[in-house]
């Protein structure tokens, strides 16, 4: 399984961002611009920490195992396999979508801050780019805690 990179996470949110830049850019010219909605922060932030709660809970139980606690349970790997390809899509689909709305955001901070729904409109999208970099360092993190301990040595890609 191939790590995450970060040029690549930035390389998506960049075209991402230009497109819906220049996408609002010609909406707005033909009509009202689609609003960005409330929840897209809500909705990042509770991703981001469903993955911040899955790699603690990974690195506790990993390290109960390996200090040979009594009652201890393992991880199994197939699941840390799955933790792991949860983290990394989170990260690849909130780049894109904050992308996105880093886009819109930065096109409504341009034209159309004197009026009040379209400022409220620009904050929700700044919160938006926030939650989504907040899902990215989650992923980087939980990719991290399911790291094998001979990966970090050999330099090779996790398995696990």
């Amino acid at each position: 399984m191939k790590q995450l990179r970060l040029g690549v996470l930035a390389g998506l949110f960049a075209v991402a961002g230009v497109l819906s830049w220049g996408g609002a850019r010609l909406w707005d010219t033909f009509g009202t611009l689609p609003s960005v909605p409330l929840a897209a922060p809500v909705v990042l932030a509770v991703i981001a920490v469903v993955l911040l709660a899955t790699a603690l809970s990974i690195r506790s139980r990993l390290r109960a195992q390996r200090e040979r606690r009594p009652g201890a349970k393992g991880v199994e790997p197939l699941m840390a396999a799955r933790a792991v390809v949860f983290g990394q899509a989170s990260a690849l689909v909130a780049s894109l979508v904050c992308g996105m709305y880093g886009g819109v955001g930065v096109y409504l901070l341009m034209n159309s801050l004197d009026v009040p729904a379209r400022r409220d409109q620009a904050i929700y999208a700044g919160l938006a780019v926030l939650a989504g970099a907040g899902v990215v360092a989650a992923a980087f993190f939980l990719e991290r805690v399911c790291k094998l301990p001979d990966d970090e040595e050999t330099g090779a890609a996790p398995t696990a």
